[in-house]
């Protein structure tokens, strides 16, 4: 979908505080409330806007040690994937995971209450997938973190 400036100020907008009425986002971008919805609904539509989300305080909710968590894979055979992908798909405490290239196949980040609640998760790892090697780095203090993309300048 072809987007302009006006659309990229909207999406920057809504990334920050998706919860903002219409009237407001409307009223900075210039736009009158019905075009600001309609544009929004397209940015929707397109794909653009995947979903809105309320983002949580994991310390909070006792769950506030981040863990990273990097895997070698055992083999390298779609089944093998399609298996280990299923299995950390349905752990909730793996809030991100990616496949990458170079030494290590897989990079998890887990939201944990705790060392042993860590440990929980390791061993439904290794249970899951045959696996040559998993290491383990706690986050000490986070520096920066933002759901916020950036945006391309038009």
């Amino acid at each position: 979908m072809p987007y302009d400036a006006t659309d990229l100020r909207i999406l920057d907008i809504l990334q920050n505080d998706a919860s903002l009425p219409i009237t407001e986002i409307a009223e900075r971008v210039h736009l009158s409330q019905n075009a600001c919805w309609r544009r929004i609904k397209q940015l929707e539509e397109s794909g653009l806007i995947v979903k809105r989300v309320a983002l949580l305080d994991p310390a909070k909710l006792g769950v506030g040690t981040t863990v990273f968590v990097t895997v070698k894979a055992g083999e390298h055979t779609e089944k093998w994937l399609e298996n280990f992908s299923a299995a950390v798909r349905k752990i909730p405490e793996v809030v991100e995971f990616y496949r990458l290239t170079g030494e290590i196949d897989y990079l998890l980040k887990l939201q944990v209450a705790d060392i042993a609640d860590y440990d929980r998760i390791y061993k439904m790892l290794i249970r899951a997938a045959k696996l040559m090697d998993v290491s383990s780095a706690f986050a000490m203090e986070e520096l920066k973190r933002t759901t916020a993309i950036p945006l391309p300048r038009k």
